[in-house]
């Protein structure tokens, strides 16, 4: 699969000779925020669409996601970062991952600049998957029926997407993460097709854990995440082993946190883990993320913690497997 990052090397490469792009392609486009069910059904119909027309398939997305621009703090937390994103495209087989920059000059774009510029001249679009309330463009002018005009004439056309349902609601990324905020691991899982999970790399931390006896790998988050809380997982290394774990994904107000981040105990590992990436997946909730009045007061509760997370281990089934 190929990343482009920014319309200026769309364009570079919408004028090679060898551009894959050089027979048009089938896109869509979107946050697919999360890959769940509902996205992996529209990736299907790009999919199945490129097949039989003989060209490369598409999704294009945006960084920073277009609410996280206009919204800023006050946008809903991210089900997954970029980098996981583009590996969970990856794994669905799609061709042509275009990440394009969502900044003031892009939110500028009329609807016919967009048509024109990334849609005709930069992917050579020829069919097109989007919802039928899909709109672009500045003021939010372009919608389906602009589309399906201007393709009529341009050479392309368009296809709305299919709704997947689960116990008669839509499949959406605002569900999922609805979910997830009241803790409601199971049930997200159904709308994802997997268990909840983070990847992410490890990072040097202020090593409290070591001091206390309960060392953790540190994931960075960059963005506010969905969960928040401690919570038994099941974490998968580089090299592929696996082992059970606790996490605590927030601010970690007992010891003045300001940035999110996941910190991640796995049992019974030896070893360092800094630069790695780290996939980590939520299989229990345990308690809310609270602030302590000591050190000693989090030491002790953290060792309950894991007493509570081994029990759960033990009674629904351990994950490890080292190589």
């Amino acid at each position: 699969m190929r990343l482009i990052r920014g319309l200026t090397n769309l364009k570079m490469l919408s004028r090679r000779e060898d551009s894959p792009l050089a027979n048009g392609c089938v896109a869509t486009i979107g946050n697919f925020d999360g890959v769940h069910l509902g996205h992996k059904t529209i990736i299907d119909q790009v999919k199945s669409k490129a097949k039989a027309l003989g060209v490369p398939s598409v999704v294009m997305i945006f960084e920073p996601q277009p609410r996280e621009f206009f919204q800023g703090r006050e946008a809903p937390p991210r089900l997954m970062g970029f980098r996981q994103k583009f590996e969970a495209l990856l794994a669905e087989g799609i061709d042509i991952v275009l990440c394009l920059r969502f900044n003031q000059a892009f939110r500028s774009y009329s609807a016919m600049g967009f048509i024109d510029d990334v849609l005709i001249h930069g992917l050579a679009v020829r069919h097109l998957v989007v919802g039928d309330d899909f709109r672009f463009g500045c003021d939010r002018a372009g919608d389906f029926a602009l589309l399906e005009k201007v393709g009529y004439d341009a050479g392309f056309s368009v296809e709305n997407t299919l709704t997947v349902t689960v116990d008669g609601e839509r499949v959406s990324s605002t569900r999922v993460r609805d979910l997830l905020t009241v803790n409601g691991l199971e049930k997200a899982e159904s709308l994802l097709g997997h268990p909840y999970r983070i990847r992410g790399r490890v990072v040097y931390g202020r090593q409290l854990g070591r001091q206390i006896g309960a060392p953790t790998a540190n994931i960075l988050l960059h963005r506010t995440p969905a969960l928040r809380g401690v919570y038994v997982v099941a974490a998968t290394l580089d090299n592929g082993a696996r082992f059970d774990g606790v996490a605590n994904i927030g601010v970690r107000p007992t010891v003045d946190g300001k940035r999110p981040s996941l910190e991640v105990h796995l049992f019974d590992f030896a070893g360092t883990l800094y630069g790695q990436h780290l996939e980590v997946v939520f299989r229990h909730g345990l308690r809310d993320e609270e602030k302590f009045g000591s050190v000693d007061e989090l030491k002790d509760q953290i060792a309950r913690d894991f007493d509570q997370a081994r029990a759960c281990i033990a009674e629904n089934g351990s994950v490890k497997s080292a190589d």
